[in-house]
C-alpha cells in the first residue's frame, strides 16, 4: 500500500529564516524565561508549562509501517538521542531492537524493500539535500551494517519504485550523469550494481514506473505552465503528450501510480476545479472517474501493494475523510471512523493489504498508531509518538474558515491559551497576544491535528492561527491559481484579513501580535516586519527568502526543469520586466522599514535559501540600526532537523516572544547543549541569552 507521492519532483519553495529579535517594548521582560508576564489571563497561567523538550525533542515512537508480510514492524526511535530504525514482531511490538546506527543527524525517511528482507533510508550531510540511499540487510537476527547503494555525496537520490515482484532491486533517480536531470537506474539492493533504464535527455521532471520497474510516464514541465506528460516505451518517451495540463490546471492534477490493469492512477481537475481520481488506460481508451472530490482536491490514495489496485481516498477541507473505492473495504474504514478519536490515515499495510496501520491525528494528542486486521476487525494500540504529553493540558485546535476581503474561503486552524475561556464559546475572555503560524511552500497548506508549535504557544499565554491563503494547495485551482504573482500582494493580504478577524472576534490584542513561520511562513514574517511594521509587535523568520531575485538566480540545478513553471507563477529574474515586480515584491528593499524586533534562523547548508539571503537583510539592518538576532546553524540547511537545534532555536524564539508580547518563558536551562548554534548578531537583544551561550 501507499499513501501515493510523485516521484522526481521538485522539493516544494520552502523559504525560511530563524532569527530571533529582541522585542523592545513596554511589556515588562520576563527575567531570562524565568516568569509568567503579569498580563497573561490568570487561568492559563496557572496551567504547568509544557516542557520544550517534551514538546520538540526526538518522538519516543514515530513513522510506524509492517512488513510486506505482515510479520514485523519498523518505527523511528531514539539511540542516543538520535532517531534510528528499530524491528520488532508484531507479536511483540514493544521488544524491538534498532537496526540502524546513525549517530548524527537521525533517520527520517525509511522503507522497506518488496519482501522485507532490506531497510533502505535517506541520509543527507548536514541539511544539504543531496540525499543518499542506504541499505541495511534485516535478515537473521543480526543485520549487517549500513551500505551506501549511491555513495556520491554530490547526487541527490530520489526513490522512484519499490516492486514486490523484484524485491531485490530498486528504481531511483540519480543527477550523477548532469546535475541538472535525474537518470533512471534499476540498482541492486545486495551490492549497489545498476542499469540506467532511462536517460533523461529532455528536462523530465518526474516519472512514474510499474510494479515490473519499467518506467511507463515521464512528465515535462513547460515554460508557460502547462505539464505534459509521455508514455515511454522501452526506455523512450513518445514523440507526441499523452497528456496535457493547461497552466490553470498543473497545480491540482497529477499521475499517481499505475496498476496491474495497465492504468494510470491520476488526479485530474480538467473536468471541474477540484482533482478528482480517475483511472486512464496507458493502452488508450477513456478515463473513468473512481471517486469525485467534493469540497478539497482528493490528497492520499491507498492502494494495494500487490497489484497497485485503488482501495481508498482521502479529502481534507477543514478536517479529513475517506471515501472506499473498492467495496470490500467499506466496512473497514467505517469500523475504524467510529473507533479513531481524530482524524486517520493508513500509513501503511502488508502486500495483501488485511493489516493495515493506522495513524490517528488529534489537537490534543499528538500522533497515535494502532494494528487494524481486516480478518478480526480489530484495531490495537501500538504506540504514541510522545506519551509524556498525557501528564500535561493541552489545548484544542479548532478550524474556522475566514473570509478574505474580495471573497475567498480561508480555511484556518484557531488554538487559544487553555484556561482562557471560562465561558466556553471558543474564544478567550478578555484579547490575547496572537502569533500568526505561517506554512511554507507556499504551495502547501496546514491541516487539522496535533501541531506542536500551536501547543507550545498556547500554553505559553498566545492565541495562534495558521491560515490557509490564496495559492496554499488542495482547495481546488482556482484557490490556487489567486495566488500567482501575490507572493507581496494578496497573499499577504489574506494573513492581515486573519489578524483583523481575530481581533474583531476579540481574540487578539491589536497592539500584541507576530508573525512566525518557516520557509515562505520566513518570508511571510519579513514582510511582516518590512511592508507592514505598524501591525506588528515583533517577527520570527526561519530560513525565509529575503531577495527574489538572488533566491530564483540561485536554485540548485536539479531544480532546472521545474524553475521556469516556477518562474512562471512567481516572476523570472531572467527575465528585465519580472525583476522590478521580484524586488518590489522582496523583504530586501523595505529594510529601512524595520523599526520592530526582529529574529532570523538561518542554515548554513541550506541549498534552496542560501545564507546569502538572510546575510543581506542583516547587513542592511545592522547599518540602520536596526535590532535584530541573526542564529545560525553550521550543520543545518533548510530546516533545523537535530533535536539539540532545534531545542536551542524554540528556547531562544520563546524568550524573545516573551518580551516582546508578554507571554510566558521557560528558562534556557540547558536547552542549548549539544547544538551548533551561533549567534551571528544580536545575542545580547534577548534575555538570557547570552549567559546561556556561555554555559555551551
Amino acid at each position: 500500500m501507499s499513501q501515493i507521492v510523485k516521484s522526481l519532483t521538485a522539493p516544494v519553495i520552502v523559504l525560511a529564516a530563524s532569527t530571533l529579535a529582541a522585542c523592545a517594548t513596554s511589556y515588562s521582560p520576563t527575567g531570562g524565561g524565568a516568569g509568567v508576564a503579569a498580563d497573561v489571563h490568570s487561568t492559563s497561567a496557572a496551567i504547568p508549562l509544557v516542557p520544550r523538550q517534551v514538546l520538540f525533542g526526538n518522538v519516543d515512537y514515530g513513522n510506524v509501517s509492517i512488513d510486506p508480510s505482515g510479520e514485523r514492524l519498523a518505527y523511528l526511535k531514539p539511540v542516543d538521542g538520535v532517531l534510528n530504525v528499530w524491528v520488532a514482531p508484531i507479536s511483540a511490538p514493544d521488544a524491538g531492537r534498532p537496526v540502524t546506527n546513525d549517530t548524527e543527524r537521525g533517520i527520517r525517511q525509511y522503507y522497506w524493500s518488496g519482501d522485507g528482507s532490506y531497510l533502505l533510508y535517506l541520509q543527507d550531510a548536514g541539511g544539504n539535500e543531496n540525499f543518499q540511499l542506504m541499505s541495511v540487510d534485516v535478515r537473521g537476527a543480526r543485520p549487517g551494517t549500513a551500505v551506501n547503494l549511491t555513495d556520491n555525496p554530490r547526487v541527490r537520490t530520489q526513490v522512484i519504485q519499490i516492486s514486490h515482484d523484484h524485491p531485490g532491486k530498486i528504481l531511483l533517480g540519480l543527477n550523477d550523469r548532469d546535475p541538472r536531470y535525474h537518470d533512471i537506474y534499476r540498482v541492486s539492493l545486495a551490492d549497489g550494481s545498476r542499469t540506467l533504464v532511462f536517460r533523461n535527455d529532455g528536462q523530465f521532471a518526474s516519472v512514474i514506473a510499474d510494479a515490473d520497474l519499467t518506467v511507463r510516464l515521464a512528465s515535462l514541465p513547460k515554460a508557460d505552465g502547462s505539464v505534459e506528460h509521455y508514455r515511454v516505451t522501452n526506455g523512450l518517451p513518445e514523440s507526441d503528450p499523452f497528456i496535457t495540463i493547461s497552466r490553470e490546471q498543473a497545480y491540482g492534477a497529477s499521475p499517481l501510480s499505475i496498476d496491474d490493469q495497465n492504468r494510470l492512477l491520476f488526479l485530474d481537475n480538467r473536468g471541474g476545479d477540484l482533482a478528482d481520481l480517475v483511472a486512464i488506460p496507458l493502452g488508450g481508451g477513456d478515463r473513468k472517474v473512481l471517486v469525485r472530490a467534493r469540497q478539497a482536491d482528493l490528497s492520499n490514495i491507498l492502494t494495494e501493494p500487490g497489484n497497485g489496485r485503488p482501495l481508498a481516498a482521502f479529502e481534507e477541507y477543514d478536517e479529513g475523510s475517506w471515501s472506499a473505492i473498492d467495496p470490500a473495504v467499506a466496512d473497514d474504514f467505517d469500523k475504524i471512523s467510529r473507533e479513531a478519536d481524530g482524524v486517520f490515515d493508513i500509513t501503511s499495510t502488508d502486500r495483501d493489504a488485511q493489516k493495515w496501520i493506522v495513524s490517528v491525528r488529534n489537537s490534543r494528542q499528538p500522533r497515535t498508531y494502532y494494528l487494524y486486521d481486516r480478518a478480526s476487525g480489530s484495531l490495537d494500540h501500538l504506540f504514541s509518538a510522545k506519551p509524556e504529553l498525557d501528564d500535561y493540558v493541552l489545548a484544542e485546535t479548532k478550524p474556522v474558515v475566514i473570509p478574505s476581503q474580495d471573497g475567498l474561503s480561508l480555511v484556518s486552524y484557531l488554538t487559544i491559551p487553555p484556561g482562557s475561556d471560562a465561558d466556553e464559546d471558543g474564544r478567550p475572555d478578555t484579547p490575547v497576544p496572537l502569533v500568526l503560524d505561517v506554512h511554507g511552500g507556499p504551495y502547501a497548506r496546514d491541516r487539522a491535528g496535533f501541531d506542536p508549535e500551536h501547543q507550545w504557544l498556547a500554553n505559553r499565554g498566545y492565541a495562534v492561527l495558521s491560515i490557509n491563503f490564496r495559492g496554499s494547495t488542495g482547495f481546488g485551482k482556482a484557490f490556487q491559481n489567486a495566488g500567482d504573482k501575490e507572493w507581496a500582494g494578496k497573499m499577504h493580504r489574506d494573513l492581515l484579513d486573519g489578524v483583523d478577524w481575530a481581533i474583531a472576534q476579540g481574540i487578539a490584542d491589536p497592539d500584541r501580535v507576530s508573525v512566525y513561520g518557516v520557509s515562505y511562513g520566513g518570508y511571510s514574517a519579513l514582510l511582516a516586519a518590512a511592508f507592514t511594521p505598524d501591525r506588528f509587535a515583533c517577527n520570527v523568520d526561519v530560513v525565509g527568502p529575503v531577495n527574489l531575485v538572488t533566491l530564483f538566480q540561485s536554485t540548485p540545478p536539479y531544480w532546472l526543469a521545474f524553475r521556469a513553471q516556477l518562474m512562471n507563477r512567481v516572476g523570472d529574474p531572467d527575465n528585465p520586466e519580472d525583476v522590478p515586480y521580484l524586488l518590489a515584491a522582496s523583504p530586501i528593499s523595505k529594510v529601512d522599514t524595520i523599526t520592530k524586533p526582529l529574529l532570523v534562523g538561518q542554515g548554513a547548508n541550506d541549498p534552496r535559501v542560501k545564507k546569502a539571503e538572510p546575510d543581506q537583510l542583516v547587513a542592511k539592518a545592522r547599518a540602520n540600526g536596526i535590532p535584530v538576532t541573526y542564529i545560525v546553524y553550521p550543520d543545518e540547511g533548510h530546516g533545523f532537523a537535530r533535536p539539540e537545534n532545534r531545542l536551542s532555536f524554540f528556547a531562544a524564539s520563546e524568550q524573545f516572544l516573551a518580551q516582546c508580547l508578554g507571554g510566558r518563558a521557560e528558562p534556557f536551562g540547558d536547552d542549548l547543549e549539544g547544538s551548533s548554534i551561533v549567534v551571528e548578531e544580536g545575542a545580547d537583544l534577548i534575555d538570557g541569552l547570552t549567559e546561556a551561550l556561555a554555559r555551551q
